[in-house]
């Protein structure tokens, strides 16, 4: 019964697991443990923290990349508030265990990616810099007028390397 409630009602499925664990805790004999999905579900919530401060450090990633390659787009200024309230979730939910999972240079891949293939007005994005200039622990400090000087150092660092001195 429980691995059937666990395809079509995990919610009752979840109170029905909770419940039995207690009672096993406190020392009663009980059958019905669904084991197997019990610790598939235990390791699923530490994955799906890790994704969730992945995917703020995106978003935050995304909205800095564009207010960056659009400064003068009217929506620049709502994207900039926004890397504040994506970064500061990301730091509350962060764990120190998911320091050595998450890749900061992989989140400003893909952010990099979503952000060159938009189009504002239909204006393609300003030059932005091609590898990550933040690291974790600067990204979630939260402070983005920091990371902000960051992208533009690592912009002329990169625009002076190409022989386009700025």
């Amino acid at each position: 019964m429980e691995n059937e409630l666990y395809w079509h009602d995990i919610l009752l499925w979840s109170e029905v697991q909770a419940d039995l664990l207690r009672r096993l805790a406190r020392g009663e004999r009980v059958d019905g443990v669904d084991w197997d999905h019990v610790i598939e579900e235990v390791e699923d919530v530490g994955r799906s923290e890790w994704r969730s401060v992945e995917a703020l450090l995106l978003q935050a990633t995304v909205h800095l990349l564009k207010a960056t390659a659009w400064p003068d787009a009217p929506p620049s200024e709502h994207w900039r508030s926004e890397v504040i309230g994506f970064l500061l979730l990301a730091r509350r939910r962060f764990a120190p265990s998911m320091r050595k999972r998450i890749s900061v240079e992989e989140v400003y891949g893909d952010a990099l990616k979503q952000v060159r293939a938009t189009t504002i007005d239909g204006r393609p994005p300003a030059a932005l810099p091609d590898q990550c200039p933040f690291t974790l622990d600067a990204l979630l400090s939260a402070d983005r007028d920091a990371l902000e000087a960051q992208l533009q150092n690592a912009l002329q660092a990169q625009l002076h390397a190409d022989g386009n001195v700025v």
